[in-house]
């Protein structure tokens, strides 16, 4: 039989994230390839108790149905610490939670684009949202990453020539490249935003995980109404509870509250109350900083391995983040290191899947923070026997 399929999912780009978490599954390969944060850092004692708490507590109300926009306490914990972490003004009435920060990326672009609009994204840029926004049909432009963000000349040049309803970026500890911008180029693309109906949609998954344990300014403190932020609990509490939220004007939340609650009525609550209970009777901060220790060695190690094993492999040195990406030498393939990686048990992710026009062939991503500091000594090894075969 054949599917009369829509039209926007026979041009959807095929995914690579099913690939990634088939090879993450398999426990004799070492995976460099997943997003996944470290399963030895979860706190699991800690969510033991808080959910034995809440389903001692008052079982009923956490297993019932709730609003859409999620567990108020659990959103003004969220705003209460956008104040004291970031120094920028929220309210509870501001936050929406979410199915992962990943379910944002989808409900935004429903809200936001009909087919042809133009989205603006980083290149190279998170394939989770290239694949999610593909969905409804946009036109990309894509805007080249230098050391300090978005090159200015080439932003510039988006904003004077495309009718952009939004751009995505990852400022700090940016999927795939490990790259922070910079403080100045922060506000650059700011001032080159302000005034004009273009939203800036700010994904901060990774903020909380920078190595010297220090806030970065958000693009949102200079432009509070053309900026929306993304946020998780999945890289610094539990993916597998799948809470996120998105912080953004009342105008634009009414409009996604309304997707949202076509799509799913509302996250889950129990999870939610759990993940309120555990915020609020632990120290986060003292838990993040137990994170960024592990990852902050785990990233040194690659990084020295690259330049030991590996020098004519240029990589980049990420401030924070679960990622870096490395650029091979220009007669190897992305796609034949992935497949030849596999074969000597060690995986990393072909670079092509992050370029919305074309590119990356030359590029590998390669997530520290899932594997232990042995397990990263034995895959760089392993991947060098890929590249020098190879070569």
């Amino acid at each position: 039989m054949t599917f009369a399929f829509a039209r926007r999912i026979q041009h959807a780009p095929s995914s690579f994230l099913g690939e990634l978490f088939r090879v993450s599954s398999d426990p004799s390969i070492i995976s460099f390839a997943g997003g996944l944060p470290s399963s030895a850092l979860i706190d699991t004692d800690g969510l033991r108790t808080a959910a034995q708490d809440v389903l001692t507590t008052d079982p009923r109300a956490a297993l019932q149905y709730s609003t859409t926009d999620g567990y108020r306490p659990l959103r003004e914990y969220i705003a209460a610490r956008y104040g004291s972490r970031l120094g920028v003004p929220a309210t509870a009435d501001e936050i929406q939670i979410t199915n992962g920060s990943q379910q944002c990326l989808d409900l935004f672009a429903k809200i936001f684009l009909d087919p042809g609009d133009y989205v603006g994204m980083e290149r190279p840029g998170y394939l989770g949202a290239i694949e999610a926004f593909s969905l409804y049909e946009p036109a990309f432009t894509a805007v080249p990453l230098d050391r300090e963000g978005p090159k200015p000349e080439a932003f510039a040049k988006m904003m004077h020539d495309t009718p952009v309803k939004f751009f995505y970026g990852i400022p700090n500890s940016q999927n795939p490249s490990g790259c922070t911008y910079s403080p100045e180029r922060r506000k650059e693309i700011a001032e080159m935003i302000a005034g004009t109906s273009t939203v800036f949609y700010e994904d901060d998954a990774f903020g909380e995980l920078f190595f010297d344990k220090k806030s970065r300014i958000p693009v949102k403190k200079f432009i509070p109404e053309n900026t929306v932020i993304a946020g998780s609990f999945s890289k610094i509490i539990a993916p597998g509870m799948r809470i996120g939220w998105l912080y953004a004007p009342q105008e634009i939340l009414s409009a996604f509250n309304t997707a949202k609650q076509a799509a799913d009525l509302h996250s889950n609550f129990l999870c939610q109350q759990i993940l309120y209970r555990y915020l609020s009777t632990n120290d986060l901060d003292s838990h993040i900083h137990r994170i960024v220790e592990v990852y902050c060695r785990q990233c040194r190690l690659m990084c020295e391995l690259f330049d030991d094993l590996m020098p004519a492999l240029a990589h980049t040195t990420p401030e924070g983040g679960m990622f870096l990406t490395a650029t091979l030498p220009h007669d190897l393939d992305a796609m034949d290191v992935f497949y030849e990686g596999i074969r000597h048990k060690v995986a990393v992710l072909p670079g092509m899947p992050f370029f919305v026009d074309g590119g990356g062939t030359d590029t590998i991503r390669l997530n520290f923070s899932n594997a232990d500091e042995e397990k990263i000594a034995e895959g760089m090894h392993r991947l060098v026997a890929v590249i020098r075969e190879l070569s």
